[in-house]
């Protein structure tokens, strides 16, 4: 939602470089690199529940805190803060859906899962285009902190923990007040000293990113994706207002056949997936392999560079306003394949440890969403317009 307004947010904090403007989007998705590789396995420890709550209420202090910054400092600060609590649904959620659902029934959970945090930057411009054209810059963060309220008081009444070890736990502690102390544990409960713990499971994330070739692989290629998400986000308003003549309001909508794309590839994705894992699973004799998962992502691959190449000949040669959407649409499309197959991938292999898995991905995949957009300009001043240096990634 910052994006559509970014100049005007420059003007107010008296923001000269453009690399400046870029990171105070950026330095949102920094924090996303930071605060799973805690948050994550904190939630292995506490529970889901109590984590995403707090993380959500660290979030909206912060983030509220932006719509009164007087200061790119200020701003700079509050972003990151606010970044650390909003990484919690993203480093969490890998395990949640780990928890909730079996592998052959995963695919159409983790395509909601994949699919959120790219709708968000995909749709939120275009409300924020017409925030920041007719109220001010300042209600992109107002309004998204009110939204977060207003999850806070629903989660309180609604949300469920979900991860095993700590629900056993649960009961255990609830048998032993109805029985007057009987002594009831669980397995979880054997030699339980907090601080050895705490320290495996806040290690474990970067021994995970250290140590295991499928976290290895996995983000390198989530990371190249991201990055690339975020560049041709970050530049997408500045085509359709430099070449393109629209309005902050007008450019906003364009991000719509990104969101369409996301969501078109997300859903012709499950079939494809359960098609593709239940055949795969009845050749191997009904044994289930996390390797299952790893055909679909040829698919999303192919669409990508298509995409990319459609977006970016059509824009440098001025086509109708159009045909570049649709190209941001194809791409968009391949992009939420291949993250969808590679999340599956994650969850599968390491199932318990799902969510430490995903928050050691997160680290090189944020870096690359925040290192992306900052040299955006740079490239953008070299080759012109936006449509020249995409073509440049490929």
């Amino acid at each position: 939602m910052v994006a559509p307004g970014l100049g005007n947010m420059m003007q107010d904090l008296n923001i000269t470089s453009k690399v400046e403007g870029q990171l105070t989007i950026s330095v949102f998705v920094l924090a996303y690199a930071v605060g799973p590789m805690f948050l994550a396995p904190l939630s292995e420890i506490y529970g889901r529940v109590p984590v995403l709550q707090a993380s959500n209420a660290w979030f909206f202090c912060f983030n509220i805190g932006c719509g009164f910054a007087k200061t790119k400092e200020q701003m700079f600060v509050f972003r990151f803060l606010s970044g650390l609590g909003g990484s919690a649904p993203l480093a969490i959620g890998g395990g949640v859906v780990s928890d909730c659902f079996h592998a052959e029934k995963r695919a159409q959970a983790v395509s909601i899962y994949s699919l959120t945090p790219l709708l968000g930057p995909a749709i939120g411009p275009i409300a924020g285009g017409f925030m920041a054209q007719y109220t001010t810059w300042r209600w992109t963060f107002w309004a998204t902190s009110a939204a977060s309220a207003a999850i806070q008081i629903a989660a309180v009444f609604f949300l469920q923990e979900s991860f095993a070890p700590k629900i056993l736990q649960q009961r255990a502690a609830k048998l032993r007040k109805e029985t007057d102390g009987q002594d009831f544990c669980t397995e979880f409960d054997n030699d339980y000293r907090l601080a050895r713990v705490l320290t495996n499971a806040i290690v474990r994330p970067f021994r995970f990113i250290l140590t295991q070739p499928i976290v290895q692989v996995m983000a390198l290629y989530q990371s190249y994706l991201n990055g690339v998400v975020y560049l041709m986000l970050s530049t997408f308003p500045r085509l359709w207002r430099d070449t393109y003549g629209q309005s902050i309001s007008t450019s906003g909508l364009n991000y719509i056949s990104f969101g369409i794309g996301l969501f078109l590839g997300a859903q012709i994705a499950v079939p494809f997936h359960n098609a593709v894992y239940a055949y795969l699973k009845k050749k191997n004799n009904g044994r289930e392999k996390p390797e299952f998962r790893v055909p679909v992502i040829f698919v999303g691959a192919a669409l990508v560079p298509i995409g990319l190449f459609w977006y970016g000949w059509s824009a440098q040669e001025r086509s109708h306003w159009v045909m570049p959407n649709i190209g941001a649409g194809i791409y968009a499309a391949g992009t939420i394949i291949c993250f969808q197959s590679t999340q599956a991938y994650i969850f599968d292999a390491y199932t318990k440890y799902a969510a430490s898995a995903t928050a050691a991905t997160m680290v090189l995949r944020s870096l690359a969403g925040f290192g992306f957009p900052l040299f955006a300009p740079v490239m953008y001043r070299n080759r012109c317009s936006s449509a020249d240096f995409i073509l440049d990634i490929w």
